[in-house]
C-alpha cells in the first residue's frame, strides 16, 4: 500500500531579540524594559538607574500589535520561549 502523505504545518519563527526584551504577565499585559543601562552609568543618578531597571507596560496599541507579530507564541508560553 502507498504511504499517505501528511500535510506539513509550518511553524512561525520567533524573533529572538524581541523575545529577550518583552514579557507577558498572567493577565496578558506586555511588559518591557527601558534602554540606557548598558554603559555611561557613572553620570546617571542612582534614582535614574533604578527607574531604568523597572518593567513598564506597553501601552501604545500599534506597539502591542508589532510585538505580537514578532512573538507569535508569547501568549502561549507566558514568558520568554526556551532558547
Amino acid at each position: 500500500m502507498p504511504r499517505k502523505k501528511s500535510t506539513k504545518k509550518y511553524k512561525m519563527k520567533t524573533y529572538k531579540a524581541a523575545a529577550k526584551r518583552f514579557r507577558v504577565t498572567g493577565t496578558g499585559k506586555l511588559l518591557r524594559t527601558k534602554g540606557g543601562k548598558s554603559h555611561l552609568r557613572r553620570r546617571k543618578s542612582s534614582r535614574t538607574k533604578q527607574q531604568l531597571s523597572e518593567m513598564h507596560p506597553v501601552t501604545a496599541r500599534s506597539e502591542k500589535k508589532r510585538v505580537r507579530r514578532l512573538l507569535p507564541y508569547i501568549s502561549k508560553f507566558r514568558s520568554n520561549p526556551p532558547a
